[in-house]
């Protein structure tokens, strides 16, 4: 019974629990969280989706709504490329043109203005939320 109490007061002090890391919008007001095990949450804390290992995107209801393959590629639930995030932070539509970018946390149009934040988060993770599957 000592060890599992000392195990759990390890995991929480360490954030070895699902810890949420805020979406904020270009004012830093948060819009947002994701959680280390891919919950998709609002700025209220309801789970809005689900990033899943592999690489499956649900909504708040289980649905998949999409899919990020390791590539990069981005596809909607009927396996349709819808866009691209390239390992340099470039997000891309589907036609290959820039919409934006995701470099050390902040995130930006295809004109360079910040349009959000998403430090601590996997960067395929902020593009998907900010362009593709949960637009602010």
């Amino acid at each position: 019974m000592r060890v599992i109490f000392i195990l759990c007061t390890v995991m929480l002090s360490t954030g070895i629990t699902a810890s949420a890391q805020a979406v904020e919008d270009a004012s830093r007001s948060t819009i947002g969280f994701i959680r280390s095990n891919g919950t998709v949450e609002n700025s209220s804390r309801s789970t809005i989706g689900y990033f899943k290992s592999d690489g499956t995107v649900e909504n708040s209801s289980r649905s998949t709504i999409g899919f990020i393959r390791k590539d990069g590629t981005v596809e909607n639930a009927s396996r349709s490329t819808i866009g691209y995030i390239k390992d340099n932070g470039t997000v891309e539509n589907a036609s290959r043109s820039t919409i934006g970018y995701v470099r050390s946390g902040v995130v930006e149009n295809s004109s360079r203005n910040t349009i959000g934040y998403a430090k601590g988060i996997d960067p395929k993770h902020a593009a998907a939320f900010f362009f593709f599957f949960f637009k602010p």
